[in-house]
């Protein structure tokens, strides 16, 4: 009688990874291969990246997935390289060309009067060829089905648009935006201002709130390390909270933080950090015994401390700089 296979049993890992997604992959595909060859029980991406771009991907494991949040309303920066004169159904490489155009700039001096208009806050209307659901089913579902619905403009804002290089017909840009906001669509909405029409011939993430590619590893880079050292390759989970400021709790005060309790820091002679954090204001909380990570909090009136999001005891230490 033949045995059956031994499953594999799945790691309790927590921490980060940030990934250099490879054109090609949805967020999901380069999400299953990570926790895969990381071999962890509970994983979860940080917002969509496109298939055919590339760049900074925060994949979250175990505990850090409760702050994934955090990235999703976080800002994002870009790299990427417009191609004006040609539109496409999908406003990107992926898509079916349906529009040309001669009347592409032959300088960037009206490039720059453009883009001068897309700064700061804009509205844009959300692409068919989006992750958007509707009715429980995503926008490109409907796309691909030959659907186009009506979508209500949003409000999103560009806090940085910066001409890098035009070298006609391809215009290369750095933005830096807020949530929501889709590139592919500001490469088009920047191609009908300039008469051309366009669509994105690349599109690199650079940064995602405070995390940028610096440190990113790739699928191959990861595969290719030991098993066994794959896990110390990751973040730790208070590398998501870096901007937040730190408060350390002797270990009786920490007890009874991770129990839910809130703290009355001046009655405990815990002090706060230089600059005292606003009333409302989110702190990464540490047991000052053990450097642990015992999740976030906020500051409420008279500097009352009250539990947000507990980590569990498993959870990294924390970094060497607090």
């Amino acid at each position: 009688m033949a045995q059956s296979p031994i499953k594999k049993i799945r790691l309790s890992i927590d921490g980060v990874l940030l990934l250099d997604k490879p054109v090609g992959f949805s967020s999901n595909d380069a999400l299953i291969k990570a926790k895969r060859l990381l071999n962890a029980k509970k994983a979860g991406h940080t917002g969509t990246l496109d298939p055919f771009a590339t760049g900074l991907l925060p994949l979250c494991f175990g505990e850090a997935t409760k702050f994934s949040q955090d990235l999703l309303e976080a800002d994002k920066s870009y790299e990427t390289v417009v191609h004006l004169g040609i539109s496409t159904s999908t406003g990107d490489t992926e898509g079916d060309v349906i529009g040309r155009s001669d009347a592409v700039p032959a300088t960037a001096l009206p490039i720059e009067t453009v883009l001068a208009a897309f700064r700061g806050p804009i509205e844009q209307v959300p692409p068919m060829h989006s992750a958007l659901k509707r009715d429980g089913k995503p926008l490109y579902e409907y796309a691909r089905a030959g659907i186009t619905l009506e979508r209500e403009a949003r409000r999103v804002i560009i806090h940085e648009l910066t001409l890098l290089d035009y070298a006609a017909p391809y215009l290369r840009l750095r933005v830096k935006c807020s949530k929501g906001t889709y590139i592919r669509v500001l490469g088009e909405d920047i191609g009908k201002a300039l008469g051309c029409g366009a669509h994105l011939n690349a599109l690199r993430r650079i940064a995602v709130g405070a995390l940028t590619l610096d440190g990113c590893l790739t699928l191959d880079a990861l595969a290719a390390c030991p098993e066994s050292g794959r896990g110390a390759l990751l973040m730790p989970v208070d590398g998501l909270l870096s901007s937040f400021p730190a408060i350390l709790l002797p270990p009786a005060l920490a007890q009874r933080f991770s129990h839910g309790q809130r703290l009355s820091l001046g009655k405990e002679g815990v002090p706060l950090p230089e600059p005292a954090p606003d009333e409302g204001a989110r702190v990464r909380v540490y047991d000052s015994e053990n450097g642990r990570l015992l999740g976030t909090g906020l500051i409420r009136e008279f500097a009352v401390l009250a539990p947000e999001r507990l980590v569990a005891p498993a959870a990294p230490v924390v970094s060497a700089t607090l």
